[in-house]
């Protein structure tokens, strides 16, 4: 009684994460930061770690790019 659906239902069933939509994720966020100024080929050299965390602060990243600044990147 009880031990049918329960315990098969584990977190080893969980999908796993694919490259697909991950690469399509990156390529959006790509675009974001292009809109907010930066360069083409500056992005294209930043790491996927390093765009994620520049667009923690977007603000901050068009203020660095107003002031003709590179946008400091703080990756922990």
């Amino acid at each position: 009684m009880g031990t049918d659906r329960t315990l098969r239902k584990k977190p080893l069933t969980r999908p796993v994460k694919r490259n697909g939509p991950r690469a399509r994720r990156l390529k959006v966020q790509r675009a974001r930061l292009v809109a907010l100024g930066m360069d083409v080929k500056a992005v294209a050299k930043l790491t996927s770690l390093e765009v994620r965390t520049l667009l923690l602060r977007p603000l901050k990243v068009t203020e660095a790019l107003k002031a003709g600044k590179t946008p400091k990147i703080a990756v922990k």
